[in-house]
């Protein structure tokens, strides 16, 4: 897996890629993901660069596998995905393969624009059939006109569209039938008795079934109309309107006869293209299955070899153009692997001259590699979600995997919710091989992702509930308590002893409702708990001043040792940049001021602890009023906790009072003497840059040469550098922003500490609450109707202690708990001002094809 305490040590090497074989080579390279290409050709244009012919091409197949994707989509036909990524495509198959798609585009194409062209006649014919059917009953005509009547029948006993009349009034008639959509029905005849004022009549029907818009493909209601009209100029207007109105006009029969000629023409040819229209879908059919057996391969190959030539493109020819030469960034342990790789590539391509890489040296920073698996790759997301560390700097991951899910843990603290998010996050694990875990909704991804980090969230939780003995706000008897109250009844005890002691009798427990037990009263306190706290507690009246005494000192012990533990990882950095400085002017006044304050302070409250017992508890003195003496000149008079303790103090804060001066001003002097009086300076770097860029040593003293290890007796290694841009100013006002930074945030850091104090006990309170108003009110109703309402009340204290104490303070306490890791630890040390080293791997490239081509 690689070191997690530092990242890998990476190496710039140079590929010299024969022509011939580069796609070859660079297809085992991505397979394997082992280096990190840099872009040689950066001041290049894409549209100018060697491989943009290549590049469209696979762009060009790549619309035509999005078309059949769509096509196979469309055809309701699953998407057969397999488990295996196919290599890339060798260069002799990728002409026969783009071919063979240009092909099968051509040919779905024609067959789909064959079937639209048949669907769209079909329903032309359609629409005409019921056009007939309905227009069939609008107007009443003369199977046979009779010349031979002289006299006028009186009009009001004739159909005004009877055939015969119109004649007889000498008006020429015409008609106009379609359809047209119901949403324009209402406006079209407006506009129709408008335009031709009255001289048109326009007769409609609703068809009983809806029928497709060949156009847009929508299932839509249309209406059947017959406009009767008198005149050309009419009839013109008329059918202005109606192509205005996009209405599916056809030819209305004269005759009786005609209309059923028509018809049944219209039936012949319907059943006729019924059956061609089911061929051609067939055939359709049989074309995309086909299609769809080899279109899962054929797209991540596309990927992969349109991904190759993007890597090519970032290669730079020789002067013979016969050698393409690529740097890449590559981890040193992976060298061999590189190789073997360019072997393979050169092997598979038949070449007779091999291609070969050789590493250089660089003064360029390289890229951050931490090697992770599926356990510590959450914990590493927390850390670079903040910063990618800075290469080869100490990685915090590796101490987040013991402290994040601790730090919860202690506001969270609690037997049941931890063992509730414990068996989540196990079920979780157990069936992270679930293909619909890992491809879920977003949300449920984020807490797929994080299913060790919830497990251990919550196998602490557990530790912690134990500790505080809280089980849903219950406490858990597992041994036994240590406190006895028989032992506070004056009748167990000696006249003597009644005398010294205040204790109990039949009277005092008639006439007191709260009773306090007396642990110096010999036999009451019988030794502590095993494990946690006493039981005992959750029935005692001051249970939460304890309780919150207890959690406020802890919660300061662990934010001083997790603070000081951060300033010694960063004697570890300092050590390993051979910066030993940094340690004696930095480092060390830095424990010293956090040391003689705040690790006193940690000192007193154990002292306390192991010293006072119960029968001197009450001289002890309080540690709030002697941390504040201990800065008071004069101080104050107070019995102290331990003798000497003036003195002591006073020479803590002497030790504090002199770290100050050396932590603003010892590094800014040194550096000024460097300048002045050294011409070498003790660092070594083997080829990189291993301090941060603009930092005070690469600006002032590395100038523009590298330093190599030397032979100097005073220093590991030094060469004359240049310093011609050295800036006292601005490194003594850096190292003054970052003292009073580490100064005034020791006070406030150790205070923010006190977030898993408050945390705890809102989680307990809350817990408490919820408890009290469902399960307590639930198990105290009569027996008659508590089985009844006890199902529902411990449904709801279910959900609720779902929701609200492990979803909502589980995300409350995960949120400070990075909030301490990134602030208060992380900053005193880690810079987090590194990039990420992103290696070229084709593996990225084979998951849910059908989503991004669809």
């Amino acid at each position: 897996m690689g070191s997690l305490f530092r990242s890998e040590t990476m190496c710039l090497a140079q590929l010299f890629l024969q022509s011939g074989t580069a796609y070859e080579c660079l297809s085992a390279l991505g397979e394997k993901g082992l280096v990190q290409f840099r872009d040689l050709n950066q001041n290049v244009s894409s549209f100018q660069r060697k491989f943009v012919g290549e590049v469209k091409r696979c762009e060009e197949l790549e619309r035509i596998l999005a078309y059949l994707v769509q096509e196979i989509n469309r055809a309701d036909i699953p998407l057969p995905e397999g488990e295996t990524s196919p290599p890339a495509p060798p260069l002799k198959q990728v002409l026969e393969m783009q071919e063979q798609l240009q092909k099968l585009e051509a040919e779905l194409r024609e067959v789909t624009k064959n079937k639209e062209k048949l669907r769209r006649n079909l329903l032309e014919l359609t629409e005409y059939t019921h056009m007939l059917r309905v227009t069939k009953t609008f107007v009443k005509r003369n199977l046979e006109f009779e010349p031979a009547y002289e006299e006028f029948p009186p009009l009001e006993n004739e159909s005004l569209l009877d055939y015969s009349c119109m004649q007889r009034l000498g008006a020429k008639l015409g008609f106009v039938s379609g359809l047209i959509n119901q949403g324009k029905a209402e406006a079209f005849g407006k506009t129709l008795w408008r335009a031709c004022r009255g001289h048109s009549i326009v007769t409609h029907a609703e068809l009983e079934g809806p029928l497709e818009d060949p156009e847009t493909g929508e299932v839509i209601k249309w209406y059947v109309f017959l406009i009767s009209f008198w005149g050309e100029q009419i009839g013109h207007k008329v059918k202005k309107i109606c192509d205005c109105y996009h209405c599916h006009i056809y030819p209305y029969p004269n005759t009786a006869e005609e209309r059923r000629e028509i018809q049944e023409g219209l039936n012949t040819r319907i059943q006729d293209l019924y059956t061609v229209l089911h061929k051609t879908e067939d055939y359709l059919r049989q074309v995309l299955c086909k299609a769809a057996e080899s279109v899962y391969s054929r797209v991540i190959q596309v990927k992969k070899m349109k991904a190759i030539y993007h890597m090519l493109n970032m290669c730079s020819f020789d002067v013979t153009n016969k050698c393409l030469i690529a740097e890449v960034w590559c981890p040193e342990a992976d060298l061999h692997e590189l190789r073997l790789a360019l072997e393979e590539g050169s092997r598979e391509s038949g070449a007779t001259i091999p291609s070969f890489m050789n590493t250089i040296p660089t003064k360029e920073t390289p890229p951050t590699l931490i090697r992770t698996n599926k356990f510590t790759e959450g914990f590493q997301n927390i850390v670079d979600a903040y910063g990618v560390g800075s290469y080869r700097e100490v990685n915090p991951a590796l101490f987040t995997i013991i402290t994040f899910p601790f730090l919860f843990a202690v506001m969270f603290g609690d037997l049941g919710h931890g063992f509730v998010m414990f068996l989540f996050a196990l079920l979780l694990v157990l069936n992270e091989d679930h293909p619909r875990l890992s491809q879920s909704q977003e949300i449920m991804r984020m807490v797929f992702n994080g299913r060790y980090i919830l497990l251990l969230m919550g196998l602490f939780s557990v530790y912690t509930g134990l500790v505080y003995n809280d089980c849903f706000s219950k406490s858990v008897s597992l041994f036994g308590s240590g406190w006895n109250v028989s032992a506070m009844y004056s009748s167990s005890h000696s006249p003597a002893e009644q005398r010294k002691m205040v204790l109990w009798n039949d009277s005092v427990i008639r006439h007191n409702r709260v009773l306090q037990l007396d642990p110096s009263v010999p036999g009451v306190f019988r030794g502590p708990y095993p494990l946690g706290i006493d039981p005992i507690w959750n029935l005692a009246t001051n249970r939460l001043t304890f309780l919150n005494s207890f959690k406020m000192k802890m919660s300061v012990i662990f934010g001083i040792i997790h603070m000081t533990f951060g300033v010694i990882l960063g004697i570890f950095n300092h050590l390993h940049f051979r910066k030993k400085f940094n340690i004696y002017l930095v480092s060390i006044p830095e424990l010293l001021f956090m040391l003689c304050i705040f690790g006193y302070l940690i000192f007193m409250i154990v002292y306390k602890w192991l010293v006072y017992s119960a029968e001197t508890s009450r001289v002890a003195p309080s540690i709030l009023i002697e941390f504040i003496n201990m800065f008071l000149f004069p101080a104050s008079d107070t019995g102290g906790l331990y003798p000497g303790q003036e003195h002591v103090q006073r020479l803590l804060l002497v030790i504090t009072a002199l770290s100050v001066p050396v932590l603003f001003l010892g590094k800014p002097l040194f550096l000024l003497w460097l300048h002045h009086g050294r011409s070498c300076f003790g660092v070594s770097r083997s080829g990189y840059t291993l301090v941060r860029k603009d930092s005070e040593e690469e600006v002032s003293l590395l100038g523009s040469q590298d330093i190599e290890e030397g032979n100097n007796q005073m220093e590991d290694g030094c060469r004359e550098v240049t310093c011609e841009e050295f800036n006292f100013g601005e490194i003594l006002m850096t190292q003054v922003i970052h003292s009073i930074e580490y100064c005034l945030g020791c006070i406030s850091n150790t205070a923010s500490y006190l977030r898993l104090w408050a945390l705890s006990l809102a989680h307990a309170q809350l817990s408490d609450v919820l408890w009290a108003m469902l399960m307590r009110v639930g198990l105290r109703v009569d027996t008659t109707y508590g089985v009844l309402l006890l199902l529902p009340v411990i449904a709801l204290f279910a959900v609720l202690t779902i929701f609200i104490l492990l979803i909502m303070e589980g995300l409350s306490a995960f949120l400070h708990a990075i909030r301490l890791h990134w602030v208060e630890f992380q900053n005193k040390f880690y810079v987090g001002a590194g990039t990420k080293f992103v290696p070229f791997s084709l593996r990225l490239l084979s998951s849910k094809f059908s989503d991004d081509m669809a």
